[in-house]
């Protein structure tokens, strides 16, 4: 009994050993071919045809599926302390540009010193919290992204110990 080959590579195989006339006959023969309708359109329609796009996609599950984890906890907080820090530091920077004589350094220490003393020391904990996690966690990610560090249970038990 004789099998019969079937598919593209045969007819390939073919063509590249016929000559040119049979190489395009062969070759447009074994490609499949599908009609294709188009419809032309106006410019302005096209918003309307991504937009009808757009609710036929899936949305992503993300928050509502996965169970929390410890490393895209830290990396949320590393995100919300450097955005927190650098929007402290642009908005000081903002006013002392726009308003000298207010935010100069020797209105801020009169301002400070005129402070209650928990005051003070609360203020001191609330700017020096997030810089050190923040930069602390740099650091860690640095180590990550070379390669160093600990595995993930002894991370854990890191953070976990008293």
């Amino acid at each position: 009994m004789m099998s019969a080959r079937v598919g593209v590579a045969p007819t390939l195989k073919r063509a590249t050993f016929s000559s040119k006339y049979a190489r395009t006959v062969i070759l447009r023969s074994a490609i499949a071919r599908r009609g294709i309708q188009t419809e032309s359109l106006p410019p302005s329609a096209s918003q309307a045809i991504l937009n009808q796009q757009r609710l036929k996609r899936p949305s992503s599950p993300h928050f509502t599926i996965y169970q929390p984890q410890l490393t895209w906890l830290s990396s949320i907080a590393n995100r919300t302390t450097g955005g927190a820090l650098s929007a402290l530091l642009y908005g000081f920077s903002l006013a002392y540009l726009f308003a000298p004589g207010t935010f100069d350094s020797t209105h801020i220490v009169e301002f400070i010193a005129g402070l209650p003393e928990y005051v003070k020391y609360l203020g001191k904990f609330v700017l020096a919290a997030p810089f050190a996690f923040h930069s602390l966690n740099g650091l860690r990610h640095l180590a990550w992204d070379m390669g160093k560090g600990m595995p993930f249970h002894r991370f854990v038990l890191f953070l976990l110990r008293d």
